[in-house]
């Protein structure tokens, strides 16, 4: 029992909520450009475990129930404390955030009951494509900052800013609408039992 738990896939995980106090810390007061950036690329590296964790416990045949709970957790965390972290710094609107972290709780909740009911709510592609688009929503909110790219002629301004805030709104749509989902499949479910 002890192997299953702390297999390499769950250790990455865990290293990912671990990681979330490090980005609290970072954002905590009113960062500038360089603490921005080394939030971002601590956000990054987290979010590249996410992707590296599932792949490794199908890989390698590990795939826990314990993995399968905390890996969505330690996204939620990530993502969730990142969000609310920004509203201070005037980085996000707050009512976006409370739809964001709201969705995730009703879903959470819902998979809870779900699971007493005897069913699974699997995660649909567009669902991970709303993973996506969060997670490059606040990398480049965390970012912040316009960067001139180039040299030469070449070279050429980028808002991260205004890029996060593009992204964030995407992915406000496609949260909200898979929390629809979710929830439509579930009460038709039940309806059917």
């Amino acid at each position: 029992m002890r192997g299953s738990i702390f297999n390499i896939p769950n250790i990455i995980t865990f290293c990912r909520i671990i990681v979330t106090p490090v980005l609290f810390i970072l954002l905590l007061h009113s960062p500038g450009k360089i603490m921005s950036f080394c939030a971002a690329v601590i956000f990054v590296l987290a979010s590249i475990t996410d992707f590296l964790d599932g792949y490794l416990a199908r890989r390698m045949n590990q795939v826990t129930s314990l993995g399968k709970f905390l890996d969505p957790l330690a996204d939620k965390l990530l993502v969730g404390v990142a969000l609310i972290m920004m509203i201070p710094l005037g980085r996000v609107p707050p009512w976006v955030v409370a739809l964001i972290v709201g969705r995730e709780i009703l879903v959470t909740s819902l998979r809870v009951v779900a699971i007493r009911e005897g069913m699974t709510i699997e995660a649909t592609r567009m669902a991970k494509n709303k993973t996506a688009f969060q997670i490059v929503a606040v990398v480049g909110l965390l970012i912040h900052y316009e960067y001139k790219l180039g040299w030469g002629f070449l070279r050429f301004s980028v808002d991260f800013h205004i890029i996060g805030l593009i992204m964030l709104y995407i992915a406000l749509f496609i949260t909200i609408w898979t929390g629809a989902d979710y929830f439509y499949k579930f009460f038709r479910k039940i309806s059917k039992l």
